[in-house]
């Protein structure tokens, strides 16, 4: 049931993607020819009007395919008025975006959903006190639960680790301890600590831990808004520093995954509940998004890239050259994917 519901996700997601083209298309008068979900030989279509609507046998990506747009062959141009080709390149450049555009949105409404249903959090409650620490020195406890710093409530363990890395200077706390509320005061200390990447980094910390209980938090419609928003620019920020890092050597080209990887783990989140499988769906969408919008060849990025270079020097870029980089875009993309292919295989068999 597992794989069936993370097959579901991920036709889903690609769908929603290439459906942002599509409309976006659509506005500006471009005829869509096909319209697949997945690679390949196509199993199964139905044509609608102009477009013929696809399933294809390699259910690893989807595309649009658009009258003067082929990128198996981007030297076929047409110059017909219903062509992406002769469009302004702002309206082209519009249609590249909506589908990552339609990749964050979906992660918003997402997110929004959750925080309806109650968002997965855990409690502000102690589980760790650091002997010497800021925390044991003002008497905090293993079983205290923080209500509030500087006079501002807490509700989850995270609004308690952002309060303390903000703070400068001495923290008030209020601590609920046995059904008493106890007024603390707590000066953090600037140590070292790892990130989620594994980098020695300075953090304004006073040494405790969560106790792990995990309760849901949910918030009002209005509320709601805020808080989808905020995990959607979070979740875009994690995945373009997780590039950057995989760049630099930070993150070992091993830890990459592939769609073996997307479907094990979709699977897993799918036997944990919906909130759950929403937050990871949220977290895949934001991740094609992202992705998408990297400058290279084949990709969304890259042809925005190519369309802005027709809109400063007024001239497309040379048919032979935007061949060659397109192909090298294909050759680059097909090497990563069979890499994390590979990856996921030997996390499987070295369990």
């Amino acid at each position: 049931m597992g794989l069936i519901v993370s097959l579901l996700v991920l036709s889903f997601l690609i769908f929603f993607h290439e459906l942002g083209h599509f409309l976006a298309a659509r506005l500006f008068g471009v005829r869509v020819e096909r319209f697949s979900i997945g690679f390949g030989k196509v199993v199964a279509s139905k044509r609608v009007g102009e477009t013929e609507y696809a399933l294809s046998a390699i259910p690893l990506g989807g595309y649009v395919k658009m009258k003067g747009q082929d990128d198996s062959d981007p030297t076929k141009i047409s110059y017909d008025p219903d062509s992406y080709s002769v469009k302004p390149p702002w309206q082209r450049i519009l249609i590249l975006l909506a589908g990552p555009f339609f990749n964050f949105m979906l992660a918003f409404f997402l997110y929004y959903a959750i925080a309806l249903m109650g968002a997965n959090a855990l409690e502000p409650t102690i589980g760790v006190v650091q002997p010497g620490s800021p925390a044991a020195e003002a008497g905090i406890r293993k079983g205290d639960r923080i209500v509030a710093i500087d006079d501002e409530p807490v509700r989850v363990w995270e609004d308690l680790s952002e309060k303390i890395r903000a703070s400068h200077g001495a923290i008030d706390l209020i601590v609920e301890r046995n059904g008493t509320l106890v007024p603390m005061t707590v000066v953090p200390r600037t140590l070292e600590a790892k990130n989620i990447f594994g980098e020695t980094v300075q953090r304004r910390m006073v040494g405790i831990g969560p106790a792990g209980d995990v309760t849901k938090v949910a918030y009002g419609p209005l509320q709601g808004f805020g808080y989808a928003w905020k995990k959607t620019v979070e979740s875009s920020k994690l995945i373009l520093l997780s590039v950057e890092k995989l760049i630099e050597g930070v993150v070992p080209a091993k830890e990459m995954g592939g769609v073996i990887a997307i479907v094990q783990v979709t699977a897993e989140a799918s036997q944990h509940g919906l909130v759950a499988l929403f937050a990871l769906t949220a977290l895949i969408s934001v991740n094609l998004g992202v992705l998408n919008l990297l400058p290279i060849p084949a990709l969304d990025g890259g042809h925005i890239i190519f369309t802005l270079y027709e809109m400063i020097f007024r001239r497309p870029l040379n048919e032979e050259i935007v061949y060659r980089l397109t192909l090298g875009g294909w050759a680059l993309l097909l090497s990563l994917m069979a890499f994390t292919i590979y990856n996921d295989i030997a996390r499987i068999t070295n369990g």
